[in-house]
């Protein structure tokens, strides 16, 4: 074989790190977006974040007249845990009775137009602080975090118990192994056996002191705390029912139907559970209401939810005047970081240019070029925005039912965009229209047929069948053939399956299930 050179011309396409962090930040959402900028801020010297109202540098952006007030998201948690000296506890009891560097962002060489280094972001006003507000308003964030927490609650009332300190060691740690509903996950063998290890005659030592714990747990409020499983925490309820009223034959029934398994009561079988609990069917119904009014989940009203308050990256608003209906579409001032590269820092560089300065040039140029991505990322959202309210305009108007079929593919065709791209745009973006806040995907969705040819937007279709179902009958709902046939006589082309899809995507359940006793 011969051996030779040729010269060939190609072409390829290659992913630079400024592409690279345009597109990752891109697909980012607001919380993630935020936590890039604290990252880069902690990372980069010559990137810094002025809160301060400064010009707004022109990128074809929109002026912001007002922001939108948003709740803090940043909320500290804070938790203390007692188990760690729980198990030192027992386990000193149970001994005593046993006696890189990234790529160039220089680029190729080539001769490239760089951002300003001045500040960007909106010109919005800065909050006023009054005092008297901040008295009158209280933050949602805060309210939740100053409820006591359940382990809190536990805590305080195995205070009054009179125990050992062994019993009272066993009894900490079994609330602190609670999750948030107030089950106890694990069983007791399993906690045993993390705490004793390899010696069989502990484990089973703290087992048995465990199985009295547990007794004691399950005897303090709220009731149902440290079950193990749904039956056993419905069945703790009825049996503080019963000891308050023992001649309560409802909650008998109701007990015997607790000891069954649980989808036969999910399934709501009534024959069944007559056979199994030798009631009448009157009994029954009434044992399965009486059931349907317990607390599934005791933990509930302790546990510290930090509220998901949703911020939305643009805000639509009607325009008054006119006869035909206008929007307006801006971004939220409140999601956009005012970001700039240090001036000092960035002139003290331009004026002592040495072979040690290489790094730092890097570093200055990722600076400019994250600026400059974030700048994109919110041009590309306002973008995809305003095509998406030309095109659901009558939504904008009428709400969910006037929502028109709309693909990726029509919105990229009309931006000049690939659909990955509207893709990662519309992902964890929201919007906020006069009818609430929604996602940018949730503006998006196939089409079904209709009669006179044309397409209904499958949003508009689970509208409609949210709108039959809630105008039901309780005795006699609709079963998926019904609301087929409902959907049919308004135009709509919608099979059953299709129907049974999109109910159970708004989480209704099935006609059986939502009938009433």
């Amino acid at each position: 074989m011969k051996q030779g050179l040729s010269l060939r011309v190609s072409q390829h396409l290659a992913l630079t790190p400024q592409l690279q962090q345009s597109i990752r930040l891109l697909q980012l959402s607001t919380l993630e977006l935020s936590q890039e900028v604290e990252q880069m801020l902690d990372d980069n010297p010559f990137l810094e974040l002025n809160a301060e109202e400064a010009p707004r540098e022109e990128f074809g952006l929109p002026q912001v007249d007002t922001p939108v007030r948003r709740d803090d998201l940043e909320a500290e948690s804070a938790s203390s845990s007692i188990a760690s000296n729980d198990q030192a506890t027992l386990a000193s009891d149970q001994n005593e009775s046993e006696v890189a560097v990234p790529e160039s962002w220089e680029g190729d060489g080539t001769t490239e137009v760089l951002p300003d280094d001045s500040e960007w972001g909106g010109d919005a006003p800065a909050r006023k602080n009054n005092l008297g507000d901040e008295d009158e308003r209280a933050d949602a964030s805060e309210l939740a975090r100053s409820q006591e927490s359940l382990t809190t609650f536990l805590h305080r009332q195995a205070l009054a118990l009179r125990l050992s300190e062994v019993d009272r060691a066993a009894l900490r740690f079994l609330i602190e192994s609670l999750n948030d509903d107030g089950y106890l996950e694990d069983s007791l063998a399993s906690l045993a056996a993390g705490l004793a290890g390899d010696d069989l005659e502990q484990a089973e030592e703290l087992e048995h002191r465990f199985s009295m714990a547990l007794g004691l747990l399950q005897s303090l409020e709220p009731t149902g705390v440290g079950a193990r499983h749904l039956g056993e925490c419905l069945s703790l309820q009825l049996k503080a029912r019963l000891a308050d009223s023992p001649g309560d034959a409802i909650a008998a029934t109701a007990l015997r139907i607790c000891a069954q398994p649980m989808e036969l009561l999910a399934r709501r079988d009534i024959k069944r559970l007559m056979q199994l609990c030798s009631d009448t069917e009157a009994d029954v119904r009434a044992a399965i209401g009486l059931i349907g009014r317990l607390e599934p989940k005791p933990g509930r009203r302790f546990v510290d939810v930090e509220r998901n308050i949703i911020i939305p990256d643009v805000i639509v608003t009607r325009l008054s005047g006119g006869g035909q209906p206008r929007f307006a579409v801006r971004l939220n001032a409140d999601v956009m970081p005012r970001l700039r590269v240090h001036d000092i820092y960035a002139n003290a560089l331009r004026q002592h240019k040495g072979e040690g300065s290489q790094a730092l040039q890097q570093r200055l140029q990722e600076a400019r070029w994250f600026i400059k991505n974030i700048q994109q990322r919110f041009d590309t959202i306002l973008r995809v925005s305003n095509a998406i309210v030309e095109r659901q305009k009558s939504f904008f108007v009428h709400g969910e039912l006037a929502m028109r079929p709309l693909v990726l593919r029509e919105i990229a065709d009309e931006l000049g965009l690939h659909e990955s791209t509207i893709s990662r745009v519309t992902t964890a973006k929201y919007m906020a229209t006069p009818f609430g806040t929604f996602e940018l995907k949730y503006f998006f969705g196939s089409g079904l047929g209709t009669e006179t040819g044309g397409n209904a937007s499958s949003t508009a279709v689970r509208a409609l069948i949210k709108q039959f179902v809630a105008s039901e009958s309780p005795k006699k709902p609709l079963s998926d053939n019904q609301i087929s046939d409902m959907l049919k006589e308004q135009g709509i082309e919608c099979a059953r399956r299709t129907v049974a899809k999109y109910r159970d995507a708004l989480k209704i359940a099935p006609a059986n299930l939502r009938k009433a006793l």
